[in-house]
């Protein structure tokens, strides 16, 4: 009882206090100082240019423009703390200095208005770098009342809901976004200094083919027509290959209707590259080389910390077949299991649920996961997979019921996935059948023919390693970020009203 009462003053203080902020409002708009009529603000400086260059600005006059942090009013002489994008800066705001009318609509300003500062850049008594104002601005009121500053945002909900506010409250979360934002840069870099192009494909596509998943649908209006949401970019920028354009690479969002856990999103950011004339050994190369720069661009560093481990990027990256991993961490080695019921004899012996339509490739694919992935902690190339599971991969000429693919394990987890591309078109079609049958079986994520994808293939695809990145992994690795929410802006949530 006594909990809720306090609940319901805490609910009446909270609405008096945005009552005031909207009389504020009010009360300028009534005078002709309405801050949403000011359009801009000429900014010379942000808070970490005037903090790491002191000694040449020193004496010098600035203007900043940030959130307004914390204030302390000291009679003629106050305090306030003002937040910009790379940090924040300490601000001694005088009367004598702005002027009695500034300094005294300067005393009502609240802890989340937007302000304009200019003034002399100086160090107090104590050392602290901060600007002596000689002008202040409000630039924007601020309705709402921000979270307790000592206790900052930590509902994660309403960080993911709303995360305006989390930017706002919390440097960590800000820092990861700028990061990740150095992150896709690095790679763009990397990629064009090797001579790739940036390309973009459809998002809505009559066939969504290029990976296991089950797509998102909604219809075209114009065309009166179904249509799916993309859940890959491959099958389209084969097509660019097919076409002459030797390097390509594309970086966008991908939906996937699957569920949502601390590594899956069902929309997320993949980076897809196809280059002409190599294989998946020449993927693996530009591969590790490609993690080692971005790591060393944006992280000033390869040993990157994740969780309780150190992740080595420096080092060479671990190669195993998926038969020698299973070996390695199962003790069972499917070389020596001739086929598919002696497959499933030896899952039943060890405990792993297959279904009836399983093949030996999928029942090792199963074993994988089942006792490999948790594992491989540091950089490991897991290669030639079985044929079963890899519907658009080349075959090993020398062990055809495998394939020349590898995925990327990084501290267990699936970091990207590279083949060489099958770029036979009779092989590609049996493929797809097989892939249609997996699906008239019960499987909703197989692939189904994409006739004009077969007619590109017919025309003549060269040689073609390709990779697919997951982005918002490989920010979870290089943030320390736990989930995959965390590297996301807008998380996929459900609504409040549902």
């Amino acid at each position: 009882m006594a909990e809720a009462q306090n609940t319901k003053v805490q609910e009446q203080d909270i609405n008096q206090l945005l009552k005031v902020r909207r009389e504020k409002l009010a009360n300028l708009q009534e005078a002709g100082k309405d801050p949403f009529q000011i359009t801009k603000y000429d900014v010379t400086h942000h808070s970490t240019d005037i903090k790491d260059n002191f000694e040449a600005l020193e004496g010098q006059t600035v203007r900043i423009a940030g959130r307004m942090m914390s204030k302390r009013v000291m009679g003629k002489a106050s305090f306030c703390n003002v937040q910009d994008l790379p940090g924040n800066i300490q601000s001694y705001v005088a009367r004598d200095s702005v002027g009695e009318e500034s300094y005294a609509e300067f005393k009502k300003y609240d802890v989340g208005d937007i302000i304009g500062i200019e003034g002399e850049v100086f160090k107090t008594k104590t050392g602290e770098t901060s600007i002596h104002a000689t002008g202040i601005t409000l630039l924007s009121k601020s309705l709402q009342i921000l979270p307790e500053k000592f206790h900052g945002l930590t509902n994660t909900d309403i960080r993911y809901r709303q995360r305006y506010t989390d930017l706002i409250m919390n440097a960590d979360v800000k820092e990861t976004f700028v990061k990740r934002s150095k992150i896709i840069s690095a790679i763009r870099r990397y990629l064009d200094n090797e001579g790739f192009m940036e390309v973009e494909t459809p998002m809505l596509v009559s066939n969504a083919g290029g990976a296991a998943a089950r797509p998102f649908e909604t219809h075209y209006n114009a065309l009166d027509e179904d249509v799916k949401l993309r859940i890959s970019l491959e099958l389209y920028l084969k097509r660019l290959i097919v076409g002459g354009l030797e390097r390509v690479y594309e970086i966008g969002r991908v939906f996937r209707n699957e569920g949502l856990d601390t590594r899956h999103n069902p929309e997320f950011t993949l980076m897809e590259l196809y280059q002409a004339y190599t294989d998946y050994y020449g993927m693996m190369d530009l591969t590790e080389n490609m993690f080692r720069y971005v790591a060393q661009e944006v992280c000033g560093t390869t040993l990157i910390p994740y969780a309780e481990h150190m992740i080595d990027l420096g080092k060479p990256f671990e190669r195993l077949t998926m038969i020698e991993a299973v070996k390695k961490y199962a003790g069972v080695d499917f070389d020596e299991i001739p086929d598919t019921a002696a497959a499933k004899k030896i899952a039943d012996e060890k405990g792993v649920h297959y279904e009836a339509r399983h093949e030996k490739g999928d029942i090792l694919n199963l074993f994988f996961e089942e006792f490999v992935e948790e594992h491989l902690i540091q950089p490991t190339f897991v290669m030639d997979h079985p044929v079963e599971i890899s519907p658009l991969t080349k075959r090993k000429p020398d062990k055809p019921e495998y394939v020349e693919r590898f995925e990327l394990f990084i501290y267990g987890r699936e970091m990207c996935n590279a083949y060489s591309e099958l770029n036979d078109p009779i092989d590609q079609r049996e493929r797809f059948k097989a892939q249609e049958a997996a699906l008239a079986a019960g499987d909703e994520e197989a692939n189904t023919t994409d006739e004009d994808f077969m007619n590109a293939l017919e025309i003549g695809m060269p040689p073609t390693g390709g990779i697919g990145y997951g982005i918002d992994r490989l920010v979870m690795l290089l943030t320390n970020s736990p989930a995959i929410r965390d590297v996301l802006l807008f998380p996929t949530m459900k609504s409040l009203d549902k």
